[in-house]
């Protein structure tokens, strides 16, 4: 979605030439079969590690560090696997975007009318917003070293990116929608008045 906005603002005459339906399904495939291909490198690691004592997981779901903590197996081996497999899945699509994001906002800048930069940003601030808030709580989550104390942590940070992003997803894409702020604005005002 970042290639799509720094198409869209950065070259917009060549959009519809770059942007056609091979690159999009390119896109898309790429994303699905390389996820899958680094999370089954993950599930290989897994199935290797043996479990001891309790099945009960401190968490609310079944996240990778509290399964962690239940096995006997040697963690540092699979934690340094998980350390690389996250850096092409999460931190070098991150960076891309905000590298796309760097270029978007150059030629934001470069708008010369006050009403175009705030329309073109508008059309950006609610996408980057999603993404940082998803990409914060992954990087914080998967790449920074877990102890036993910061398990109460993961979980909140887990929580954010779980049940708060998608939860905002809808939010923040509709209010930029003018008729969705309409209605939303009617249903307001018409709560006030009863």
């Amino acid at each position: 979605m970042s290639y799509d906005r720094y198409l869209a603002i950065c070259q917009p005459l060549h959009y519809s030439t770059i942007m056609d339906t091979r690159i999009q399904n390119f896109l898309v495939i790429y994303c699905w079969v390389f996820g899958f291909l680094l999370t089954q490198i993950t599930l290989n690691f897994l199935c290797q590690l043996y479990f001891c004592g309790s099945n009960i997981i401190n968490h609310f779901f079944c996240d990778l560090a509290p399964f962690l903590q239940l096995t006997c197996s040697h963690k540092i081996d699979f934690q340094l696997m998980i350390l690389i497999v996250a850096i092409p899945l999460m931190v070098i699509p991150f960076i891309l975007v905000l590298i796309s994001y760097s270029y978007v906002f150059i030629t934001i800048i470069g708008i010369s009318s006050a009403k175009g930069r705030k329309k073109t940003f508008s059309t950006c601030s609610s996408h980057l917003t999603v993404v940082t808030m998803y990409y914060g709580t992954l990087i914080t989550i998967y790449m920074v070293p877990a102890n036993g104390d910061t398990l109460t942590v993961n979980k909140l940070i887990a929580f954010l990116y779980i049940v708060v992003t998608p939860l905002f997803n809808p939010i923040i894409y509709c209010l930029r929608n003018q008729e969705m702020r309409a209605v939303m604005e009617k249903l307001i005002i018409v709560k006030d008045t009863q």
